[in-house]
């Protein structure tokens, strides 16, 4: 596993200091790609997967680093869920041609909020166990993000409401481990989580028009 340290060690090591907090340059890259990511899918772009996948590499060389094992398993299950999402939007409408946007029902939410119910009552007890720092808003919080991303990989418009609900827990949840940048990035992930949501939202509508003045 030497080759693993040599990787990872570099990653580690400060890229500079702020507001009296070191920033590693895993946190610095994670914050370069994550914001990128979310840009990126924003705007539909499928470009999204192969960036969201870099990124979540270094976001679980820094959890790692800081012990953060909910979210460093996390980040291992957004890199798989990444590579079938990636596999989604390019061929996983009829046909195997990409998808578009689309809206889930009142049944798909509903059994998405269960989802997320399950996921942090069953995280909880193990994560209290391995003496989580904040174990109910982690469990939380991984159970919102899976279900959003499982959400985003079927281009579902409603993946934004979850990743919101998320962002919302994870910026003072950073704040208070110290992890500011990685806070800041997380202020910008709900900026964009926004902005996703009013794009997709009329990128919905337009293809209802088209579908309704369509011969």
């Amino acid at each position: 596993m030497d080759w693993l340290a040599g990787i990872v060690a570099p990653l580690n090591a400060v890229a500079f200091t702020l507001w009296g907090d070191p920033v590693s340059w895993a946190e610095l890259f994670g914050f370069l790609t994550g914001g990128a990511c979310v840009a990126l899918t924003v705007r539909r772009s499928v470009a999204n997967f192969p960036v969201g996948i870099a990124n979540s590499a270094f976001f679980l060389v820094l959890f790692a680093s800081a012990q953060l094992w909910a979210d460093s398993t996390l980040q291992v299950l957004y890199i798989v869920l990444g590579f079938v999402g990636w596999w989604q939007w390019l061929y996983g409408d009829s046909g195997r041609t990409p998808l578009h946007v689309r809206a889930a029902g009142g049944r798909h939410l509903m059994w998405c909020v269960v989802a997320v119910g399950i996921g942090t009552s069953v995280l909880y007890p193990i994560l209290v166990s391995v003496h989580d720092s904040a174990p109910f808003l982690d469990a939380l919080t991984t159970s919102l993000s899976l279900v959003a991303q499982w959400l985003l990989n079927g281009k579902w418009i409603q993946s934004w409401y979850f990743w919101i609900a998320a962002d919302v827990i994870y910026v003072p949840l950073y704040f208070s481990r110290g992890l500011n940048l990685t806070a800041v990035v997380y202020m910008l992930f709900l900026a964009l989580c926004v902005a996703g949501l009013r794009a997709w939202s009329r990128e919905r509508c337009s293809l209802r028009e088209s579908v309704r003045v369509s011969p």
